[in-house]
């Protein structure tokens, strides 16, 4: 499973010793947002310089506007921008009709595209036809809505097989995480503390612990 960063702030993107390698990170207007800064496309250009000098191999960015003409103009200039740069860009677009002008858009470019708040099978089935590279359910909020929320992740996971990757996203614990790499899942998007945090264990401390006093009392 790949793990991408859900991050705007480029201090989250690097991990600890412990953690496993990132695939990339992913944005939207919310985190954006929450990161200080304003949904243009300057900070955009910002994201894109601050992930090549952190080394990302891959940022995902979601546009804000379903415009097309809007749209055509900021790809434009980032995907120039990922080109010199050397980092792969994904565009992110909302699960709804209204951004099927874009997604073709986007793949029409060559672009990653990522639909995301798929929340049920037909959405699925719809974002596959669209060339959706990536799909990311919410599994957090789906939770909370009463959901069924593990048949939506095999539903996913069986679609991988067309080459729709599944990217889990709005993971509140390790044993969700635990049962998305036992499923089969392609990517998930965490948060940099939560993926920190899972480097240490209690488990394995008192382990060690063990082991250390168990080489003292060997030697007498």
């Amino acid at each position: 499973m790949k793990l991408f960063i859900d991050s705007a702030d480029h201090r989250h993107w690097q991990l600890p010793a412990g953690c496993p390698e990132i695939a990339g990170a992913t944005t939207n207007p919310s985190l954006v947002h929450r990161a200080g800064l304003s949904v243009t496309l300057p900070t955009y250009q910002r994201l894109l310089g601050q992930a090549a000098d952190t080394g990302l191999q891959a940022l995902m960015l979601q546009l804000p506007h379903a415009d097309l003409r809007v749209g055509h103009a900021w790809m434009d200039v980032l995907q120039k921008q990922s080109i010199d740069s050397g980092v792969a860009l994904t565009v992110k677009l909302p699960c709804h009709a209204d951004w099927a002008p874009l997604m073709a858009a986007v793949r029409a470019r060559g672009l990653g595209l990522l639909i995301t708040g798929v929340a049920n099978p037909v959405q699925l089935l719809w974002s596959q036809q669209q060339g959706a590279h990536f799909v990311a359910p919410y599994l957090g909020r789906l939770e909370a809505a009463g959901r069924d929320v593990w048949a939506l992740v095999g539903a996913c996971v069986a679609m991988q097989k067309k080459g729709t990757d599944l990217l889990a996203a709005s993971i509140a614990s390790a044993d969700v995480l635990t049962r998305l790499v036992a499923a089969g899942a392609a990517a998930a998007t965490l948060k940099a503390d939560m993926v920190a945090s899972l480097a240490t264990d209690a488990v394995t401390a008192a382990a060690m612990a063990q082991f250390a006093q168990d080489v003292q009392a060997s030697l007498g």
